[in-house]
């Protein structure tokens, strides 16, 4: 039984709760957005008043939730529903599972300082990365230098890029003695030929106040020793910035993945208490 196995029957059963997973597919037989509209599709079939009746759900009581690539799905999933104004039932809550947020900066505090920590490497992200937005992994190397999001890329303006700068979206403890990188010149014209790369479907950090200000309240777990602790961390700061409710549990001991270390022979404590974490926020809010 796989670990989104047993965290499903663990909400079922601890919350009464209706539980639907999203077979989407995966790279390489689609890229994006292929996967956000296929979730957005079933999202927004759960969501009909006819279909939550047919379960018995309470339309008031509707969560969507993901882990790492599924914490973006399910972050930029809520966006797009909370701002259709088509949309007779919304989420009320959004839980999001250290979850990945933005492709414009690898070299925040948190993918420096873990960029050699199991399970999810700097360069495997990166990777990971443009395998979803279809762009030549022979580029890795400029977009590990951040040379894909220079000063020179017109189509980032300064309002793009204040929503993601970890200088001050990050709290001192996180920002720690690191310095941004900034480069001035790299990759002309490489955003203008993959624009997922600012598409706010792929990098929901990059969503506008306006839209944010439209998201149910949140619940964000980040770990310490996790490349994406800082995307957490800053989507947290901006919903809260935009007058979201947000509770944001971030483990110190915890790490990439470490909710899915939860039965033997890979038990870890920091994953149990994670996992239960997440149980009791839902149950309290939900």
């Amino acid at each position: 039984m796989g670990m989104h196995d047993v965290i499903t029957r663990m909400i079922s059963d601890e919350l009464n709760a209706v539980v639907v997973s999203v077979d989407y597919r995966l790279y390489p037989e689609v890229l994006f957005p292929v996967p956000y509209l296929e979730c957005l599709a079933a999202a927004k079939h759960f969501l009909t008043r006819e279909v939550l009746a047919k379960y018995a759900i309470d339309p008031e009581r509707v969560a969507v939730s993901g882990d790492s690539a599924g914490g973006n799905l399910a972050a930029a999933v809520a966006q797009e529903i909370s701002t259709d104004d088509d949309a007779s039932v919304k989420f009320s809550v959004q839980a999001l599972i250290y979850p990945v947020l933005q492709a414009l900066d690898f070299n925040t505090p948190s993918y420096l300082q873990n960029k050699d920590v199991p399970v999810l490497y700097r360069p495997l992200m990166v990777r990971l990365w443009l395998q979803y937005l279809g762009i030549d992994l022979s580029l890795m190397p400029q977009f590990l230098a951040n040379n894909h999001s220079s000063l020179e890329q017109s189509l980032i303006t300064p309002e793009l890029r204040s929503r993601v700068d970890w200088t001050s979206l990050l709290p001192p403890k996180h920002r720690k003695n690191y310095e941004p990188l900034v480069v001035e010149k790299g990759l002309r014209g490489l955003v203008k030929e993959r624009p997922g790369l600012l598409d706010v479907r792929a990098a929901p950090l990059l969503a506008g106040p306006e839209v944010l200000a439209k998201c149910p309240r949140a619940y964000v777990i980040t770990c310490e020793y996790d490349v994406l602790k800082d995307d957490g961390l800053m989507y947290t700061r901006r919903l809260q910035d935009a007058g979201v409710a947000v509770t944001n549990d971030h483990y110190e001991d915890g790490f990439h993945g470490c909710l899915g270390f939860i039965t033997w022979p890979m038990d870890f404590d920091v994953g149990r208490r994670a996992v239960r974490g997440y149980l009791n926020w839902l149950h309290n809010n939900l």
